[in-house]
């Protein structure tokens, strides 16, 4: 069962297609929108697969930037309605966690995700051998947070979290992971029930209704 990923939700963009044993993965730090579709055909050359093979594309929701997830989005509605690949969404957050553990790490982790505005998207997990369970759900927090987790000890991971953690661990959410988890899952969706994950609510000022400049105009004229 073929399966293609796409993580475009931190700076390190990429794309992975997983069959069996077998696994094709591109990576681009800091790269385009548009640079997907090319990473796209790398993997399915690399792994000498066609297109229409693919059966389950997984997209890495986020939380993260919102550009390059909308464009994963975006992508992976199109494929859908060409092919009728099955779709899933997966948190970019349980990437990282997920990474983590094949790297070894275990114990209680942080994992923290930049939100702009000077505040970040934070999950906790303990970590062992055999898995993960979340102990934090994912929440924002201010900079003086993780900061703080930081001076009592914490492990903080995360995709650029040395910017402001000296002592944290950069990891970057990655589409073979995503591969990894997708095998795992069954819970696909139609394309227009895929959305990011994005905590803060949507907040618009209406704009006022447009004005007829001309007839106003001819209105003043008319009353002088």
């Amino acid at each position: 069962m073929p399966i293609l990923a796409v993580e475009f939700s931190s700076p390190q963009r990429s794309v992975a297609l997983r069959q069996e044993a077998t696994l094709a993965e591109a990576q681009e730090m800091g790269g385009r929108q548009t640079a997907a579709l090319g990473m796209i055909e790398k993997v399915l050359a690399d792994s000498a697969t066609l297109r229409g093979s693919v059966e389950t594309l997984v997209v890495g929701v986020g939380p993260g930037s919102y550009t390059g997830i909308r464009a994963a989005i975006a992508l992976a509605q199109g494929w859908q309605l060409a092919n009728g690949v099955k779709l899933l969404g997966v948190s970019s957050v349980e990437a990282i966690i997920a990474g983590a553990h094949a790297k070894k790490h275990s114990g209680r982790i942080t994992v923290v995700i930049d939100a702009q505005r000077a505040e970040f998207y934070v999950a906790t997990y303990d970590v062992t051998a055999a898995g993960w369970t979340e102990t934090e759900a994912l929440h924002i927090v201010p900079l003086a947070d993780i900061q703080a987790r930081a001076a009592a000890g914490a492990l903080l991971v995360g995709p650029e979290i040395t910017r402001w953690i000296p002592t944290g661990r950069v990891l970057f959410p990655s589409a073979a992971i995503l591969t990894e988890l997708a095998r795992q899952r069954t819970d696909f969706i139609p394309g227009e029930k895929l959305e990011p994950i994005y905590l803060r609510e949507t907040t618009f000022v209406k704009a006022p209704p447009s004005r007829n400049i001309v007839a106003q105009a001819a209105q003043g004229e008319a009353s002088r």
